[in-house]
């Protein structure tokens, strides 16, 4: 019998901005993926990778400047490094230092070194280190750490196949040879030996590190936080004290050693990015620039994916036209065609935009710009009553609210905290693209304004501003209603400009686009095919009396047979399960200027504002002409029963693109929500209010233009 042996757990760490993510890309590539760690949903990256022919899991650990952590992400790292809980030790580290920042970066690497962890050091930034001068002499920094140090670069490759060596070795022996560099710990031996004897840890810095942080981790019962808490008191401990003179004496260790293995031979200033943030951090400059950016993105998402959009639309509906020819009259072909094929059509038509979103944004993080649009618009949260670090959320809000929301953690201010959480999911994310795109698009000509801007995309930015202030007015409101707690600041690290590192760039996209198309389409797949049962079926006989009236019509009005096939969907469609469930909530939204159809919609897009248009193309694509062949197409026919004009004229069209930027219609939102505030309060009010505010906002926007 064979038995399977466990895979070595190497993990990456570093300081924020070191290029850690680009090294781990680099290593692992396509085969990476996105999970939570364990109890927490603090978003991980891990992958399972073959190294030299052996095989081991890496795991990208968040950034972190050290082991005494300000918020949720650094405790993970903390969390993991000591294995409590549900976290497991790794066997050993891989950590990443920028060349070019070296002195800053090394406090974490000796407080990992004294955790006894099997470690290699990896000096990334080396093609950056050697245009500014700076020489590093590895083998001396080898023999005064006793650990494996490799200069490597993740933009160029260089290095990495010594990189890949050295963990192939590393694997196989973890030796450690390092001696301690903190000592001041033996001031406190039998406090330590006390907490090692209450919690099972047999390592003297972890045992240390659990004096400073027993409060917050939640593997130690209350009891023996209690006991820890009489220890600390009994010998004098304080943390803060002592976790200042830890630091102060780790420095007086790595100043000297960076004299002896690092030669700066020019000054090392950054000429480029001070002239360039003159210009991108001015007060009243920036702005302009950074509103001028994403005027850029906008025209790209419209003007760039039109043509593979209208591809993906025309394939999907060719498909749906084959199915039907080979299945002809068959309840499995129409679920094929008009179930599968179109939900799913409605959703994957929208996938280069949301590339391009996603590659553009990358671009920007990647630049080092994103840092500064942070840093621009902190005095300007600080007046809505946000954070500085709120901005980071609000940005990321573009993309997705769950991981913006997620990001909040950052916050130390509980009041802070809480509205950014409550207030993110006005930012229009991605999955308000599609929605975005169509209605748009029957709102809107595409035509040019000063020979280069696509109105569409104009229109679509103005949706994105429109967010925004509405998110900051928000803001501004809670900030009034909620009790102070005090003011937190903003401290981060401005990195240098630098050239893209174009394979994060394009992983980054591809993960994203996967996750949308994953994600998206196991809700859009399941969804679909109950959409089709719900609208190919009835309770009763009333499907067949639906089928009867149709018949008896069509011979009345004389119609064709086409015609009279068209009659006979909408007759059965309007008796079916869909139907009645939108029948019954027609008079709630019809002061909105929408029927029942619009109302299946709105219930199914709660699960994912992206099921809109799926669910649309469902319902429109049960009783649709064979030449309604694209989403936009079946909607542009469809009328007003009453008016017998355009269902989607400008008032409806309008109601609905207001509707949609203030709804809360995603319920994974709400669960994230849930899990950050720690009670359904708040994700009640918050769905409950943003609902108020879309219904109402709709309604007026309705009567007003009708």
């Amino acid at each position: 019998m064979k038995v399977k042996t466990r895979q070595s757990l190497l993990a990456l760490v570093g300081n924020p901005n070191s290029g850690k993510t680009s090294v781990f890309n680099r290593l692992t590539g396509l085969h990476q993926k996105t999970g939570n760690f364990p109890g927490v949903t603090v978003e991980r990256k891990y992958a399972g990778v073959r190294v030299c022919n052996k095989k081991c899991e890496l795991v990208d650990l968040p950034g972190t400047y050290s082991l005494f952590p300000t918020s949720e992400e650094e405790k993970v790292v903390l969390e993991q490094l000591l294995g409590v809980g549900d976290f497991e030790i790794p066997d050993g580290i891989i950590y990443v230092a920028d060349t070019t920042q070296f002195e800053k970066h090394l406090l974490l690497f000796t407080q990992i070194l004294d955790l006894g962890i099997p470690s290699i050091l990896v000096c990334n930034m080396q093609d950056e280190a050697e245009k500014k001068t700076i020489s590093l002499d590895v083998q001396r920094l080898e023999k005064k750490l006793g650990v494996p140090v490799i200069s490597v670069s993740a933009r160029t490759g260089q290095g990495f196949e010594d990189l890949n060596n050295a963990i192939s070795s590393f694997i196989d022996e973890k030796n450690i040879r390092h001696k301690p560099v903190f000592t001041n710990k033996e001031n406190y031996r039998e406090l330590i030996d006390g907490i090692k004897e209450l919690t099972g840890i047999e390592q003297s810095y972890r045992a240390w590190l659990v004096a400073h942080h027993y409060k917050d981790l939640p593997s130690i019962d209350q009891g023996t936080k209690n006991q820890i808490s009489e220890l600390l008191r009994k010998y004098g401990f304080i943390p803060l004290k002592e976790e200042v003179y830890e630091v102060t004496a780790r420095y007086q260790f790595i100043e000297p050693l960076i004299r002896q293995v690092l030669v700066i031979k020019s000054d090392n200033t950054h000429p480029l990015t001070d002239k360039m943030d003159r210009w991108f951090t001015d007060r009243w400059v920036g702005p302009l620039i950074f509103i001028g950016i994403l005027l850029l993105i906008f025209q790209a998402i419209f003007t760039l994916a039109s043509y593979p959009m209208d591809a993906i639309d025309l394939l999907f509906a060719t498909a749906g036209e084959w199915v039907k020819t080979i299945f002809p009259n068959s309840w499995y072909g129409d679920l094929l065609a008009d179930g599968i094929l179109a939900g799913l059509g409605g959703v994957v038509i929208f996938i280069p935009q949301i590339a391009i979103l996603f590659f553009l944004i990358s671009i920007l993080e990647e630049t080092g710009y994103m840092a500064r649009a942070v840093y621009l618009f902190d005095g300007l949260m600080q007046r809505f009553g946000l954070n500085g670090r709120s901005v980071v959320a609000l940005v990321s809000g573009g993309a997705c609210a769950i991981p913006a929301i997620m990001t909040a953690r950052t916050i130390a201010n509980a009041k802070e905290r809480l509205i950014t959480i409550l207030v993110t999911p006005f930012i229009s994310c991605s999955a308000r693209i599609p929605i975005y795109t169509v209605l748009v698009a029957f709102l809107v000509p595409s035509v040019n304004v000063l020979g280069i801007f696509n109105l569409q995309g104009l229109v679509f930015s103005g949706l994105y501003i429109v967010s925004v202030l509405t998110a900051l007015i928000a803001a501004f409101i809670l900030s009034r209603v909620f009790q102070s707690q005090g003011s937190s600041f903003l401290m981060m690290e401005l990195p240098e400009y630098k050239v893209p590192v174009w394979r994060n760039v394009m992983l980054t996209t591809y993960e994203k686009v996967k996750s949308f198309i994953v994600e998206a389409g196991k809700i859009i797949l399941g969804i679909s095919i109950v959409l089709w049962f719900l609208a190919s079926y009835g309770p009763g006989e009333r499907m067949k009396m639906a089928e009867q009236n149709a018949q008896s019509q069509a011979i009345e009005q004389k119609l064709d047979a086409e015609e009279a096939e068209n009659l006979l969907a909408s007759k059965k469609l309007e008796e079916s399960y869909a139907g009645i469930i939108g029948k019954t909530m027609e008079p709630v939204i019809r002061p909105l200027g929408y029927d029942w159809k619009i109302g299946i919609a709105l219930v199914t897009s709660f699960a994912a504002r992206e099921v809109f248009i799926s669910t649309i193309s469902t319902i429109y694509a049960i009783g649709s002409d064979s030449d309604d062949r694209t989403i936009k197409a079946r909607m542009s026919k469809e009328l007003n029963p009453v008016t017998q004009r355009p269902r989607y004229d400008f008032p409806t069209t309008l109601s609905l693109l207001v509707f949609y930027m203030f709804a809360m219609q995603c319920m994974s939102t709400l669960a994230v929500v849930r899990k950050e505030t720690g009670a359904w309060k708040w994700p009640i009010i918050q769905f409950l209010a943003m609902t108020l505010l879309a219904y109402f906002s709709a309604l007026i926007v309705y009567q007003i233009l009708s």
